[in-house]
């Protein structure tokens, strides 16, 4: 054997064995160690869709059929009892692309996030692209951003090598225009006409990006607008021209409509799988999907109430489901609790990825409960939801405490407490049965609500 290939063999050791220690030092076991030094650091798809409601996936709901993401989850866990990080877009992706509460930044209490904020993530604020970037992963961002807008803020100032989707939360799919009437398509930082529906366009180039030929490890995150109004199918391109020339992208709409949308997320999201498999990377890819938040008014919400904006369950818990080929057992449904930006921390500790210390992550690994080398275990999550239009908090303040079966909600002045195990629609109040429980979950938001950044005023 000649010295190039020992020093490639010892190269190759070196890595398996920092990504086995790094993994332990996130929070793993020793059956980490074997998985890191029988494999390739993995690729990461995370596919995040746009005010997905819990039942709008067929293998969860009853009203929507959705094939090809039906036939995902059983390859992989699927979460019964998964959060969004918040119960509108913006502050959920801030809070997946740091790993930490979103609340910890301005721009994660701007709730929605329009471009006169003129707020956005912290080009210099460590992301889950900018770290992955650093270990030597390609990364790429296909669909909606929301975190800020040009010229301060953008994708690719947070970690991510390229970029085409919309900056702002909410696009027309044909003509691609804003709310504000104008243009919002992007190739990297520049402006671009293309002709197409949204969604289509957004498998287009996540298939293209996953056959390209390549040397390292990828990162892409594919975040479609679907299902966000307008509430447009793919066949419905006079409506763009007509009824939301003249009325506000929230109008109109029918279930029909809505099954069209889905149809067309759930038939790019099968493209994506089988271009990642055409090209040989899908035992290697770990793919993870979820929603920003709670579904809007043609979802399927389940045995919840609420929708988004709101915290009651129907706002905030949301589908999500893991696939990793040879490492977790397909058909897997778990109930452990968990919230967006804990599949940030298991990305980071799949990948061998050390959070910036810093920035200490609120998220935790799950491969410990994946691979059922942990028991599922009670957490304590926070939320706190207070519209917040152009930099001014409006509406009432919302909270809520989820700890074990346990439930805190606060709307406005009215205060209850749930308990989940038995009562998932949030019907029967039992803080004057439990009045212990009530005033301690109370307590656990004021602390935490102590350690965010209040509201603007």
């Amino acid at each position: 054997m000649n010295k190039y290939k020992l020093q490639a063999i010892g190269r190759r050791q070196f890595v398996q064995a920092t990504l086995a220690s790094t993994i332990l030092t996130l929070g793993g076991s020793s059956v980490f160690s074997a998985i890191a030094a029988k494999r390739k650091r993995p690729n990461i798809l995370f596919i995040l869709t746009d005010d997905l409601g819990w039942g709008d996936i067929g293998i969860y709901g009853k009203t929507y059929e959705t094939p090809n993401l039906d036939q995902l989850a059983r390859e992989g866990t699927r979460f019964t009892n998964a959060y969004a990080a918040q119960t509108v877009c913006t502050p959920t992706r801030i809070g997946f692309f740091t790993g930490r509460y979103p609340a910890r930044l301005p721009v994660g209490l701007q709730e929605p996030l329009v471009e006169s904020d003129n707020v956005g993530l912290p080009p210099e604020q460590p992301t889950i692209a900018s770290l992955l970037k650093a270990k030597g992963y390609e990364t790429a961002l296909v669909g909606k951003w929301h975190a800020g807008f040009l010229p301060d803020y953008g994708p690719l100032k947070s970690g991510f090598d390229e970029f085409f989707g919309n900056y702002s939360g909410a696009i027309d799919y044909f003509t691609h225009k804003g709310t504000d009437g104008e243009l919002d398509f992007y190739e990297g930082e520049v402006p671009v006409e293309k002709p197409g529906y949204a969604t289509d366009l957004y498998t287009e180039r996540a298939v293209e990006f996953l056959k390209r030929p390549r040397n390292q490890p990828f990162y892409l995150s594919l975040h479609y607008n679907a299902p966000h109004w307008p509430w447009e199918g793919p066949e419905d391109e006079e409506l763009s021209r007509t009824f939301y020339n003249s009325n506000a992208f929230t109008a109109g709409g029918s279930k029909e409509t809505y099954a069209a949308i889905l149809k067309s997320l759930d038939d790019g999201v099968g493209k994506v799988l089988q271009a990642l498999k055409d090209s040989g990377q899908a035992d290697n890819t770990i793919v993870i999907f979820a929603s920003d938040n709670g579904g809007e008014r043609f979802s399927d919400i389940g045995p919840f109430q609420g929708r988004k904006s709101s915290l009651y369950e129907g706002g905030i818990r949301v589908p999500t489901f893991i696939r990793w080929p040879g490492v977790i057992q397909p058909n897997k449904v778990n109930n452990q609790v968990i919230i967006t930006f804990d599949l940030t921390a298991t990305i980071l500790a799949a990948t061998g990825t050390l959070p910036d210390p810093n920035y200490p992550l609120d998220g935790r690994n799950l491969l410990p409960v994946l691979l059922g080398k942990k028991p599922v275990s009670p957490r304590t999550l926070f939320w706190r939801y207070k519209s917040n239009v152009g930099g001014r908090p409006s509406g009432q303040l919302q909270a809520a405490v989820r700890s074990g079966d346990w439930k805190y909600l606060r709307q406005g002045e009215n205060e209850y407490l749930f308990n989940l195990a038995n009562d998932q629609g949030e019907e029967t109040d039992l803080k004057d049965n439990n009045p212990r429980v009530f005033q301690r979950l109370r307590d656990r938001f004021e602390e935490w609500n102590e350690q965010v950044l209040p509201y603007p005023v």
